[in-house]
């Protein structure tokens, strides 16, 4: 996306959110703040002037289903929407990520992966840049990794779900599992599936441990709902407690300890469970854990207005607490080691011309050239400027090859973290340009302006958190009582009822 695409981009964004929401501005006004974190991401580097920090998160309210092989995802998902959407079975059926969206045509529709890649309203957006085995294939191999479907269903309306495919740690291709994450991090809640039908969890301990054991820590936690489904099958055994307790079991060796664990199964595909009292238990416990699991995926778009209120802040927060930080600090090891080869290149060049004049016994040399410099003469002149550029050249060459060695480090302290590597690198790139002068301290770009404009975000942010709490609560009651009184002057203003 060019520059100009951006700019475009990011006027109609802010145009379509004042449209669908002109009763919540927060939405559109967070597109301005955007526009000025992406400013001083720019001037520090760690944006190209065709990025924006808009395109990295979705403004559409987002729901991820992500479990096991035949734990029932799909067939929850089609039971949702109401109506056949996804291919259900035992065994894998698909082995892509499906966005499933909302469209005004009666008919389902399935587009190729590229409508995904190219789109950055989509949570795609130019992933086939991010992925290496798909960038390596070229952009064509994104469609073998994600589709998107789109149906009429109003469940759906103003939100985006996303089906993954089977999941299993211990034999997902390293693009899925980046996928995977990508999905986590982007979502307003992750829907974690389990089947109860494999009552053996212990055999899972990967899949556990990526599921489970790196989501439990993140300060998005509360985000995450375990869910064992199709809990029918347990029904005719003779403790179908006991199952749940096995589960409940190895969630906790893999460190979930609280938080809530649901139990469901598909009243259409379930088995018949003859015991009416078994039957009465099991179903009252699917209908309150899917009447809760249904209502936190209706409240999730105000959690989507959170979100990007939060992620302003948390980015404008990171970029001067954390890449300012070790920008500096890289900054310092490149000074250092810049000094210390010239140090020892240019003192070797010395020591190995003055051993010459020594050999030679031409120090007499020396004194009638450093004569002619000062007595102006153009050829000593002349000798002088090729000495001076070709120091300049060496100093600049020891800059350029030590940066590059400081950059090739990076990949191994961020690992899986390729965005904040490549935007870290960048701005490294930027403030060890050569036009710049090695005694600047502070990172290209960081100046006086920019703090200002990133305390002005984070000011936005809270104030878009206070705006949206002032919308969804009120501790003193006063708009309740502003709301009564509003209404007794409304009954008050109305003409006398006729008598009959």
């Amino acid at each position: 996306m060019s520059a100009t695409n951006i700019v475009k981009h990011l006027a109609n964004l802010e145009k379509h959110l004042a449209e669908e929401h002109p009763e919540n501005p927060v939405l559109a006004r967070a597109v301005h703040s955007f526009r000025n974190l992406d400013r001083v991401a720019q001037d520090l580097g760690l944006l190209g002037r065709d990025e924006s920090y808009a395109t990295y998160v979705t403004w559409w309210p987002m729901i991820a289903v992500l479990g096991t092989f035949s734990s029932g995802k799909s067939t929850f998902i089609n039971s949702y929407l109401g109506m056949h959407l996804q291919r259900t079975g035992n065994q894998a059926v698909d082995d892509k990520f499906t966005v499933i969206c909302y469209s005004r045509h009666d008919e389902i529709k399935t587009l190729p992966g590229v409508a995904l890649d190219a789109d950055p309203r989509f949570p795609f957006y130019q992933i086939s840049h991010s992925i290496e085995e798909i960038a390596e294939a070229g952009p064509q191999r994104i469609d073998a990794y994600i589709q998107l479907k789109t149906c009429p269903s109003e469940k759906i309306r103003g939100k985006i779900l996303i089906d993954s495919p089977g999941f299993d740690a211990d034999r997902q291709r390293t693009s899925t599992l980046r996928l995977t994450q990508h999905i986590i991090d982007l979502s307003d809640l992750v829907l974690v599936f389990f089947d109860a039908r494999h009552p053996e969890p212990g055999a899972m301990h990967d899949t556990l441990e990526y599921l489970v054991t790196s989501t439990i820590n993140r300060p998005d936690a509360n985000k995450f709902l375990y869910i064992l489904n199709q809990i029918d099958v347990t029904a005719k055994e003779d403790n179908p407690e006991e199952v749940v307790s096995a589960w409940q079991r190895s969630l906790a060796q893999s460190g979930l300890l609280a938080g809530r664990f649901y139990r469901i199964y598909d009243k259409d595909a379930a088995i018949p469970i003859d015991d009416p009292q078994i039957r009465e238990r099991f179903e009252k416990k699917r209908e309150e854990d899917l009447s809760d699991i249904n209502a936190r995926m209706q409240q999730i778009e105000i959690e989507r207005s959170y979100r990007i209120a939060a992620m302003l802040e948390q980015t404008a927060d990171a970029i001067e607490n954390q890449v300012i930080t070790k920008l500096e600090s890289l900054l310092d090891r490149w000074r250092s080691r810049v000094f210390l080869f010239d140090s020892i290149l240019f003192g070797l060049l010395l020591v190995l011309a003055g051993t010459a004049l020594t050999l030679t016994d031409s120090w007499h040399l020396l004194q009638q050239c450093i004569a002619s410099i000062t007595a102006a003469e153009p050829p000593s002149l002349f000798g002088v400027a090729l000495f001076l550029g070709l120091a300049g050249y060496i100093h600049l060459s020891i800059r350029g090859k030590v940066a590059r060695g400081i950059s090739s480090k990076l990949p191994e302290e961020y690992g899986h973290d390729h965005t904040a590597c490549r935007q870290i690198s960048q701005a490294f790139s930027k403030s060890t340009a050569g036009y710049r002068p090695m005694f600047l301290k502070k990172p290209a770009g960081w100046n006086g302006t920019n703090q200002r404009i990133l305390a002005e975000v984070k000011e936005d942010a809270n104030d878009f958190i206070q705006t949206l709490n002032d919308q969804f609560t009120d501790p003193s009651g006063h708009q309740e009582g502003t709301e009564a009184a509003a209404e007794q002057t409304t009954e008050a203003d109305q003409p006398p009822t006729p008598a009959a």
